[in-house]
């Protein structure tokens, strides 16, 4: 089975582990296997050992993500308006290598909107375009996060998915994104 890893702040959730391996049981339904950053990594070199968990840590995650054929990404907005930046990091990483990239969010609601929330509101000008409380020009192509994700997403040739849901607690959304992916993944006849 293709290997797809699941990228997103879960792994902060109270349940994380649990709540990952409802995450790859549904990849399994799909013909994938979803690969966690909390998966432990059979191959990793004997000198990771002496290497502080935060290195480790994230050595380790590189290197699932090279042994994967896509990332997954969780990218409800997360202590903030933006998803969550270790998230955009393993996006990029992923595009670098390649990598077909998907991603999903249990949050509607366009960029724009949500930064004019978070930051108290803003001015907008006559031309419209909008500015925050510091004077700086808040990104308004009408996507869902930052153009840079989502561009990066499209030109994978993967996609984003977003719907309100019950933000943490539930898979909907991230079923029909694991949907396309197979899809994606295995092409027209897989």
């Amino acid at each position: 089975m293709n290997r797809v890893y699941l990228a997103g702040p879960d792994v902060f959730l109270p349940d994380a582990a649990a709540w990952l391996q409802r995450k790859k049981a549904i990849c399994a339904g799909f013909r994938l296997t979803g690969v966690s950053p909390l998966d432990e990594y059979p191959d990793a070199p004997l000198d990771w050992a002496d290497l502080p968990d935060w290195r480790r840590i994230a050595l380790r995650n590189e290197a699932h993500i090279r042994s994967c054929v896509a990332v997954i990404a969780n990218l409800t907005p997360f202590r903030g308006p933006s998803a969550d930046v270790g998230t955009v990091y393993e996006i990029g990483f992923a595009r670098g290598l390649g990598l077909k990239v998907f991603g999903y969010a249990t949050v509607a609601t366009a960029f724009l909107d949500r930064t004019l929330s978070a930051v108290g509101g803003g001015r907008q000008a006559a031309d419209g375009s909008w500015w925050d409380q510091d004077g700086l020009l808040v990104e308004q192509f009408g996507l869902f996060d930052n153009l840079m994700i989502e561009g990066g997403i499209t030109e994978s040739g993967g996609a984003l998915l977003r719907d309100d849901q019950d933000r943490w607690n539930d898979l909907t959304v991230f079923e029909r994104c694991i949907q396309a992916a197979a899809s994606a993944i295995r092409g027209p006849d897989g």
